[in-house]
């Protein structure tokens, strides 16, 4: 008898069906989706997104504050606070201070998080009373005072998060300016300007000609004369046509500055070229020059754009679901409360039509049911109301963050994205974690479960009542897991539990949790009725932590305790009879390979490896008239019809009898003399920590280091025809004389590719 399949949320591949015995299985490959969320139709969500927290106007000319927040240039000069414990600056310091336009104290780059700074203003005992206004967000902001003597260093404390930093020499200059942000912002006020309609006239609106700054309506000019006349109070109201409006749309036929060349900070010459993933920003060749991320590491500009894009895409995907999701689940509650009102209409006329048969002795006993209906309804009501409120919000802010990361991911600056990027994802994962399991589902029913009992006789009317109502099941109490039977496989986790003893609750199925195997944050792998799962595709030589927890109509239970799984070591595997080519023949339990075709022919690994350090060897079987394999690692969609290397989806060595090539997308480089033979035995170094290849004949390294800084998830590969046969020895860890050989290595200049 086959048991229903569990749903698998891991993101990957699920053979969770389970038969009899077996146990279901889920696979996570960490692939990334390649859906892209759905354009809203209305951007009006977006536009809190660019607005100021200070001023609640459109940014002017922001710039990126140390906590990834932003705020305008002319804001930060107002919410500027001085510090009462710093020396006077220098004079040349002075000097280039009022020289500069930029800003207008003499303020260096944040040096100092302060997590306890909670406010703006002056400090205590220290800034002279100076009268403060009020944004339209609340945010006190203090107007530019001029310089005190002796001058002091100042603070700049984010709106949002409160977090402070303490400037000193270069001013605002040392924050970088969002450049990214300031194009979007001209995009969206020039969308805006061309349909800036009047906002009075009843039909077919006519295009707004003022806006009264004061009642903030925009007018026609038929509208403006009869609506807002200059005369009496409304004679001191100022009108100024739309597109001068603060933070309103700009002129609809200007258009946009030409975007900037970006330029390094510290070098205002010299172009962002590379970005330093150590502190995530981007560099010029200059900032490498002069040793500042001398033992950070430095990567191409271009490549952590794409991947950084890559990666907001991948969050975005899930945070689309939740809001296409969240829609339809406002559609369905708003169809509840229609439901809800028209039950309680049917069950108010049946219960009336009751009493009434009843005569006099009914009235007073009436009236209570009609109550109680009529509160049923209003808390039912209530809820939904509020459940209604509460996820059109949610929704609104999604929906909001979406259309902005969007237009982040239209935009062609790598170095203005990658400025961004980091605190955009994390604030897409946030939005994304917030929509967790049970927010859309309804918290009440829609249906009224009050049942007029008439039975009873007439002498038993003043004690007529509604039956009692159902009682809301209890949610389940937290599974036990059978630490006897958990255990861990190669790369596979079987996790096993089952109810409490003495349970009387009501199961109707378990969800399954695995974080990443680093610490972080815990994800669905399982749902369905089984108590025994099998996770396949975990990381090698990694901790996951585990935990399980029940749920029934009454809600989700709590959580287990959570058991720690530690996977092997190293990598056991055997060629994938699977995902071989058609003319690949395989024996010796799938650890032995050879071709029926002249022709090379690929051949994968059974496993994908995406960190640590692996190493496996192949034993040359036979070895006839001088053919050419090739062995290294590849990507799961290679093409396996020519040798491996020739696409781009593959890394690799392929080698005669005399010498040997490295080979990525055709290009052959590393020319090395020496070859195989029958008995030779070639090992495969994958270094995922260093992201490097290397490829030893013998056990000794046939050349440089044959491939540098890869990223991604990979499969041992190899291509051969007829005339090779070959065996795999898996299993291995990476022997003593290549461990100290690692380190004193260096590598060939030519033989440096970035992928």
């Amino acid at each position: 008898m086959r048991s229903e399949r569990g749903r698998c949320r891991s993101g990957g591949e699920c053979t969770c069906a389970v038969s009899g015995g077996a146990v279901p299985r889920t696979v996570l490959t960490g692939g990334l989706g390649a859906a892209r969320p759905a354009r809203p139709r209305c951007m009006a969500d977006m536009e809190e997104e660019l607005k100021c927290p200070v001023c609640g106007s459109f940014y002017r000319d922001p710039i990126i504050l140390p906590c990834s927040h932003n705020v305008c240039l002319p804001c930060a000069r107002t919410i500027l606070v001085q510090t009462p414990e710093a020396e006077p600056p220098s004079p040349q310091a002075r000097a280039r201070t009022s020289a500069s336009d930029y800003d207008y104290l003499d303020l260096d780059k944040m040096s100092v998080y302060s997590e306890a700074d909670s406010g703006y203003g002056s400090y205590t005992g220290f800034a002279p009373a100076t009268p403060s206004q009020k944004s339209p967000n609340g945010v006190r902001v203090f107007p530019p005072a001029p310089l005190p003597a002796p001058l002091r260093h100042s603070s700049l404390t984010c709106p949002q998060c409160h977090r402070s930093a303490l400037l000193e020499e270069r001013g605002l200059r040392g924050f970088a300016r969002n450049r990214l942000l300031e194009a979007i912002v001209g995009r969206y006020q020039q969308s805006r300007a061309e349909g800036a309609k009047c906002q009075l006239c009843e039909r077919g609106p006519q295009e707004a000609a003022v806006l009264c700054e004061q009642c903030d309506v925009l007018y026609c000019e038929p509208c403006q004369r009869r609506c807002h006349p200059a005369r009496g109070a409304l004679a001191k109201h100022r009108l100024i046509p739309p597109c001068q409006a603060r933070g309103g749309p700009a002129p609809a036929k200007k258009q946009l500055a030409p975007r900037k060349i970006s330029t390094c900070i510290e070098h205002e010459l010299e172009n962002h070229s590379m970005y330093c993933a150590s502190c995530k920003i981007p560099v010029c060749y200059q900032c490498l020059e002069e040793g500042k991320h001398g033992k950070h590491e430095v990567k191409a500009l271009g490549t952590m754009w794409k991947q950084h894009k890559a990666h907001l895409s991948q969050a975005l995907n899930g945070v689309s679901d939740k809001a296409k999701e969240a829609k339809e689940f406002l559609v369905h509650l708003k169809n509840m409360v229609q439901l809800i009102q028209e039950n309680g209409v049917e069950v108010e006329a049946c219960l009336v039509a009751q009493c009434d048969a009843l005569v006099d002795a009914l009235n007073r006993q009436k009236a209570k049911l009609l109550t109680r209906v009529t509160k049923e309804r209003e808390f039912k009501l209530k809820v939904v109301r509020e459940q209604i409120s509460h996820c059109t919000l949610k929704l609104r802010q999604t929906t909001g963050l979406m259309e902005y990361c969007l237009e982040v991911l239209k935009d062609n600056d790598p170095s203005g994205f990658l400025q961004i990027s980091d605190a955009l994802i994390k604030r897409v994962q946030v939005s994304q974690e917030q929509w967790v399991k049970g927010a859309l589902e309804p918290k009440i029913n829609p249906e009224f479960d009050l049942t007029l009992d008439n039975g009873p006789i007439l002498q038993s009317i003043h004690q007529l009542d509604f039956i009692q109502m159902k009682i809301p099941s209890a949610v389940p109490p937290a599974p036990v897991l059978q630490l006897e039977k958990c255990c861990t496989h190669n790369n596979n986790a079987t996790l096993a539990w089952k109810a409490p003893p003495l349970n009387q609750t009501q199961i109707e199925g378990y969800i399954l949790e695995l974080d990443d195997g680093n610490g972080g944050h815990f994800q669905e792998v399982y749902v369905g009725k089984e108590t025994v799962c099998t996770v396949d595709g975990l990381q090698f030589n990694s901790a996951y932590n585990a935990r399980v927890k029940a749920f029934n109509s009454g809600g989700v239970g709590p959580y287990s305790k959570t058991v720690v799984l530690q996977t092997s070591e190293v990598a056991w595997f055997t060629f994938d009879p699977t995902s071989a080519h058609p003319d690949i023949l395989l024996s010796n339990d799938n650890l032995t390979v050879t071709c029926n075709s002249y022709d090379d022919r690929v051949v994968l690994g059974s496993v994908a490896l995406s960190k640590g350090v692996h190493y496996w060897e192949l034993s040359v079987d036979r070895y006839d008239n001088h053919p050419d394999p090739a062995f290294g690692v590849a990507r799961i969609n290679l093409v396996k019809d020519m040798m491996l290397g020739k696409d781009d989806k593959a890394w690799a060595m392929y080698v005669d009898n005399n010498r040997s090539w490295f080979m990525h997308c055709n290009s052959h480089t590393n020319r090395t003399e020496g070859g195989i033979c029958k008995g030779t035995t070639i090992g495969v170094l994958l270094d995922l920590n260093k992201h490097i290849l290397s490829f030893y004949i013998n056990n000794v390294q046939q050349g440089p280091v044959a491939f540098e800084n890869l990223e991604g998830i990979f499969v041992p590969a190899i291509s051969i025809n007829r005339n090779v046969q070959v065996t795999l020895h898996t299993g291995l860890e990476v022997p003593n004389h290549i461990k100290q050989g690692k380190s004193s290595l260096s590598c060939s200049p030519n033989s440096k590719s970035k992928y």
